[in-house]
C-alpha cells in the first residue's frame, strides 16, 4: 500500500532541517549519550550484525548503533543533514557506516535485511506513521528488533492540541507529536505485541530552543511568549517552569521496541 503523504510536506521537510542542520547537530539535548543508550540498548546488536537508522539526521544514533554492529546504514531525505552525519562519523574514525539519502516510506533495501531498524524523532513530521512503521518492520529480520523514539504529547487533549499548534507554528514540518497510547498501537496492531517502553525527558530552556528555530514568518518572540504564557497551567503539557535561565520545558519522550517474530504472518 502506498503512505498517505503529500509531496509539498516532504519538500517543507526539507527545508527545515536543511535550516536546521548545524544547530540540530550540535544540541547537547538531543544527543545525549544516556538517551542514546536507551535506543543502542533497545537494538540489543552484537558485531555480527547489521542495523538502519531511518531519517537519521546528524547520524548520532547510527553512530552510537556502529560501536556494536558489523555494519550500519543512516538513511535521511536531508542532504544537509547526511553532511553532518558524515562528518560526525569521519571525526570519531567511524568506518563501518554508511550514508545514503531516501524516503523513510520506500528505503532501498531488501525484505529483513537488518537485524534492527531504529527511527528516532521523525514520526511527528510524518503524515502517515503506519505506512513509515510497516517500512521499518518489512527492513527487520525475523528475530530482530524495531526500535522507535519519539516526542509524546499529552494524554490530556486540551494540552496536546495546544502544544501541537505551539510546535507546527516552531516548525511548520511538524504535522503531529502523537500520544504514548498512539506509538503503542502501532506495534499491537501490526501484530509485535506489546512493546517495551523506555521514558525520559528533553529539556530546553525556552529561549535557547525558541533562538534555535525557524518559526512560521520567523516570529521568535510570539513563539517565546507562548511558551513563557504556558507556565502557569502547564497548559502546554511541557511542565514549564521558572529557573534561573528562563523559562524551562521538557519534551516527553519514549523508546518503544519489539522483537519481529520469527514465525509470523505481518
Amino acid at each position: 500500500m502506498s503512505p498517505t503523504v503529500d509531496v509539498a510536506h516532504d519538500h517543507m521537510i526539507v527545508d527545515q532541517f536543511t535550516r536546521q542542520a548545524s544547530s540540530f547537530a550540535d544540541s547537547p539535548e538531543l544527543h545525549a549519550d544516556d538517551v542514546l543508550k536507551l535506543i543502542v540498548d533497545a537494538a540489543n546488536l552484537d558485531h555480527n550484525d547489521r542495523a538502519i537508522d531511518l531519517a537519521c539526521g546528524p547520524g548520532s544514533v547510527a553512530c552510537a548503533l556502529a560501536e556494536r554492529a558489523a555494519h550500519v546504514v543512516g538513511l535521511d531525505a536531508t542532504a544537509a543533514m547526511l553532511s553532518q552525519a558524515r562528518a560526525l562519523a569521519a571525526s570519531r574514525s567511524i568506518s563501518n557506516i554508511e550514508w545514503n539519502e531516501g524516503s523513510i516510506y520506500v528505503a532501498p533495501y531488501n525484505d529483513g535485511l537488518f537485524h534492527a531498524v531504529t527511527c528516532r524523532f521523525a514520526f511527528h513530521h510524518l503524515q502517515d506513521p503506519p505506512s513509515a512503521f510497516a517500512e521499518m518492520i518489512r527492513l527487520t529480520a525475523p528475530g530482530g528488533r524495531v526500535v522507535l523514539c519519539d516526542g509524546l504529547a499529552s494524554d490530556d487533549p486540551a494540552k496536546a492540541r495546544a502544544f501541537n499548534v505551539m510546535e507546527r507554528g516552531r516548525d511548520p514540518s511538524t504535522v503531529e507529536f502523537r500520544t504514548l497510547d498512539y506509538l503503542r498501537r502501532l506495534f499491537v496492531e501490526i501484530g509485535l505485541g506489546e512493546p517495551v517502553i523506555r521514558m525520559f525527558r528533553v529539556t530546553y530552556v525556552a529561549a535557547d530552543l525558541v533562538n534555535a528555530s525557524f518559526p512560521e514568518g520567523n516570529d521568535r518572540a510570539g513563539l517565546l511568549a507562548l511558551i513563557e504564557n504556558s507556565v502557569e497551567g502547564d497548559t502546554l503539557g511541557m511542565d514549564a517552569r521558572p529557573s534561573a535561565k528562563g523559562v524551562s520545558i521538557a519534551y516527553r519522550s519514549a523508546v518503544l521496541s519489539a522483537i519481529k517474530p520469527r514465525q509470523a504472518a505481518m
